[in-house]
């Protein structure tokens, strides 16, 4: 690595250190898994002190272009698994495999549960109404990427109860075995920290971030077919959203009316405070 530092710009060392760091991985000089130089080599090779590497390394680690292993060193992170968010309702086993990515599904729950106030409120059933649970986590090249839990009432599919789902798409089965065909869904997303249990599982430390994704998806007549939770690791996971510039009023519309009306659901920022739901 050729790089000097600028020591007549305003701009601080580590910044300067961090962006040629950055130029590195994005250029591909250095791929996912490769081990970067140590510290003592950093200080050397842009003659600056082991401060400035540290605020440099950490920086790079806190965007998830780098990760450290304990005793080991610290290397390029692999990239981020993109997913949709509300561009096209697509199912997570769907969006990996269209990724070139072959996604792996351990089933941890599968069963008839009563539904509660939650669940029954977005499914607009009677509390207490049967509903099958399915818990599953979901792994990307042997990492748990994805915990999510699923609920649809028992009645509109009881095939589902039995159904094996470790390596096929829910939506693709719900469309072809029970004819159920999802029309359009509501998601918002949120951040919050994994608790003991959700870091055991996607093999994080309790307190790192998730991303929580809450849906609910409806057929074309507006009832309400299943609701679901999913926590993916912040580390590991990039939303994309697609956006369309709608018209003001009284102003010459970006896109026609037949355009919004094939247009995917739209997306708010909803800003709130985080309370305990039963």
């Amino acid at each position: 690595m050729e790089f000097s530092i600028d020591r007549s710009s305003p701009i601080p060392y580590y910044i300067q250190v961090r962006d040629a760091l950055q130029m590195r991985i994005q250029d591909e000089s250095w791929h996912p898994g490769d081990q970067i130089p140590g510290e003592p080599e950093l200080c050397r090779m842009f003659d600056v002190s082991r401060t400035v590497i540290r605020q440099a390394l950490n920086d790079l680690v806190y965007r998830g272009l780098l990760v450290r292993k304990k005793g080991k060193g610290t290397f390029v992170a692999e990239p981020k698994i993109r997913e949709s968010l509300v561009q096209k309702l697509t199912g997570f086993h769907q969006d990996m495999l269209e990724q070139g990515y072959t996604p792996v599904t351990r089933v941890l729950k599968q069963g008839l549960v009563p539904a509660n106030r939650k669940v029954a409120a977005y499914l607009t059933i009677e509390e207490g109404t049967e509903v099958v649970e399915i818990e599953r986590l979901r792994f990307v090249q042997d990492e748990p990427i994805q915990l999510t839990t699923t609920y649809l009432p028992y009645r509109m599919c009881p095939e589902l109860l039995q159904q094996d789902l470790t390596n096929q798409s829910l939506y693709l089965f719900l469309e072809r075995q029970c004819g159920i065909k999802i029309a359009r869904g509501h998601r918002s997303i949120e951040a919050v920290p994994a608790n003991d249990y959700e870091a055991r599982l996607l093999q994080v430390k309790k307190g790192a971030p998730l991303i929580m994704l809450n849906s609910v998806s409806f057929l074309s007549d507006g009832t309400p077919v299943e609701y679901y939770h999913a926590l993916h690791r912040g580390d590991r996971t990039r939303f994309e959203v697609e956006l369309v510039r709608v018209r003001e009023q009284g102003t010459k519309p970006e896109v026609s009316d037949q355009e919004l009306e094939n247009l995917p659901l739209g997306s708010s920022l909803v800003l709130h405070n985080r309370k305990q739901t039963p």
